[in-house]
């Protein structure tokens, strides 16, 4: 189970995270996001931890969220799924844009 960890401290490293989870169950995974990509290499605030179990992932949300880490109330959630099973394709996400309707009728009336 993977899950989001928001309104880190700045401060908060992945070896304070993991501990914090491992009480829960086996932590497979722990990444604190940073804009190393961009190159200012500055914390974002969250993070996310990988469990290895469904039930213990549960287990961990039910007791750290709203708990505080580092002084400050965070928020402990499952994940998102990467991919968009199930739902609509992401090429038709802009296709629910006024501006693209718009132009899509345009386009037909010629």
């Amino acid at each position: 189970m993977n899950i989001y960890v928001g309104n880190l401290s700045f401060e908060t490293t992945e070896d304070e995270l993991r501990k914090e989870f491992t009480e829960f169950g086996e932590v497979i995974s722990v990444t604190v996001m940073n804009d190393k990509y961009i190159g200012s290499g500055q914390p974002r605030g969250y993070g996310y931890v990988e469990m290895a179990s469904k039930s213990e992932g549960a287990t961990a949300i039910a007791n750290l969220e709203g708990e505080k880490m580092r002084n400050l109330v965070v928020n402990v959630v499952e994940a998102l799924p990467l991919s968009n099973k199930g739902g609509a394709a992401i090429s038709d996400i802009g296709k629910n844009n006024r501006s693209n309707r718009r132009r899509e009728r345009k386009c037909q009336m010629i």
